[in-house]
């Protein structure tokens, strides 16, 4: 099985999707205008007005974190000691490379899950990849075949990944034994899950900021303590990423080619741009301006926040730390951990278990929301259903605390791979739209007017769309 598993990985990872998630950052970025570059600000101009929400949906800000919840995790702590001891300081630049680029990628899902969007039969705002496969593209086959990859991947094996973070982290800092923080993790995300969407965006909104300042804030701090090391450790990654690190030893291919699939995958695991998990958050909210693109603009930066500049917060408490050893048998949480711990002694393991602890966490309730929005795709909203799906997903976080890192790992690496793959031939299917969305919404900002979607101007896409959610918009 482990044979079979890391055989699909090779293939994904080793020649589909670095190309085809590289590829596709790319062409949205041209198509859009290099719309995260010009319009960096913007995001932040959005961020500011997102607290608004209705009866329907969730603030733009709840939005952000619950996506957020799901992007901070393991991808930010243990993944890039991962892509660090596999591939390198150079895999460094091509996951900041993968983020830039995916921003753009970002934009297009979400926008997408804002103008497809539906009411389930609570009256709360649903929506995702799945949904503007049915609507936009007429294949609900698709949209099928996606939920069921994102919930075997989100609902379960990326539950499971993060529950293991979480044991490893408090077994090193505190020896607590994997059963026992196990059955810890299960009682609270419990707690959260059972409350459904609402409940998952407020745990999010009160958690994701202030755990992801504190560790800016350490990270921060260990640069400033070794601040004359900052130089040498940003030749290091540049160097290593075109291979001249290794030059002399030869072996330049394989060098860079370690470290762009370690990079890119490490990204895309920890931002998500492209992977199609993010919109589903996105189809929550009501946003504001009331334009499907305000919510690209949101979790665009959402993708930045999370790649350059958590990410890079762990990279930086890791080289200047002198703990890191390319190849060496130490990684994971457990290589962030000592880093830390050799720059402001032995709390840092602790400070580095409780962060990991609360990101974790926060993505396991964040991820479940993911699955229950394409379980109800599935299912017509089935009461039943979502009781006995919940029931599965805190039997793999169970499993998770138990399991070893690298087959779950890997599973979590197949199953990532394959929802990317249908999620980022749709959006390229529906590249127009996204174009034709963006224009509008700017075209309404130059002329100082609060950018506003009405169905009604655009009776090409009225008929794929749910009736009463974004019809006379502008009279509303």
């Amino acid at each position: 099985m482990t044979d079979l598993i890391n055989l699909m990985n090779d293939l994904l990872w080793g020649s589909i999707l670095v190309y085809l998630l590289v590829g596709v950052g790319i062409y949205f970025t041209f198509r859009l205008g290099f719309i995260q570059f010009r319009h960096f600000g913007h995001m932040f101009s959005v961020l500011r007005n997102s607290r608004k929400s209705d009866s329907s949906g969730i603030s733009s800000f709840q939005a952000l974190c619950t996506s957020l919840a799901a992007r901070v995790g393991t991808g930010n702590m243990a993944g890039v000691a991962v892509a660090l001891t596999l591939g390198g300081p150079g895999a460094i630049l091509w996951m900041w490379t993968t983020a830039m680029l995916g921003m753009a990628t970002s934009f297009a899902e979400s926008t997408l899950a804002q103008l497809y969007k539906t009411r389930d039969k609570d009256g709360n705002y649903r929506g995702g990849p799945a949904y503007y496969m049915e609507k936009g593209l007429g294949m609900r086959w698709m949209g099928v075949l996606f939920s069921i990859f994102l919930i075997i991947a989100f609902g379960l094996v990326f539950n499971a990944v993060q529950a293991n973070s979480i044991s490893s982290a408090m077994n090193t800092a505190f020896g607590f034994e994997p059963l026992h923080v196990g059955i810890v993790i299960v009682l609270l995300s419990s707690s959260v899950i059972f409350g459904g969407i609402r409940k998952i965006a407020r745990t999010a909104e009160l958690i994701v900021p202030f755990m992801a300042l504190a560790y800016i804030v350490i990270a921060l701090a260990v640069v400033f303590i070794n601040i004359d090391k900052l130089p040498a450790a940003i030749n290091l990654i540049f160097r290593s990423a075109f291979g001249l690190e290794q030059a002399a030893a030869g072996g330049i291919g394989y060098a860079i080619a370690q470290a762009m699939i370690n990079g890119v995958k490490r990204g895309l695991f920890s931002n998500e741009a492209g992977m199609g998990s993010a919109p589903n958050a996105a189809a929550s909210a009501t946003p504001y301006p009331p334009h499907p693109a305000s919510q690209g603009y949101v979790q665009m930066l959402g993708v930045f926040v999370d790649t350059i500049v958590i990410c890079s917060a762990t990279v930086a408490i890791i080289l200047m730390s002198g703990e890191y050893v390319p190849h060496g048998e130490i990684t994971g949480i457990e290589l962030t951990q000592r880093a830390l711990i050799s720059q402001v002694g032995d709390w840092g393991s602790i400070f580095v278990a409780f962060a990991i602890f609360f990101f974790a966490f926060t993505s396991i309730i964040a991820n479940y929301s993911y699955a229950e929005t394409n379980l109800i795709f599935l299912e017509h909203n089935n009461k039943k259903g979502l009781v006995v799906f919940r029931i599965i997903v805190l039997g793999m976080v169970m499993f998770g605390s138990l399991a070893t890192l690298p087959v779950v790992w890997s599973m979590a690496d197949v199953s990532m791979g394959l929802m990317a793959i249908v999620n980022l031939v749709a959006i390229l299917l529906l590249s127009g739209i996204v174009v034709k969305l963006a224009k509008d919404y700017n075209r309404q900002l130059k002329a100082g007017k609060l950018p506003t979607f009405d169905a009604n101007d655009y009776p090409e896409l009225k008929s794929q769309l749910e009736e009463g959610i974004w019809d006379n918009n502008k009279s509303q």
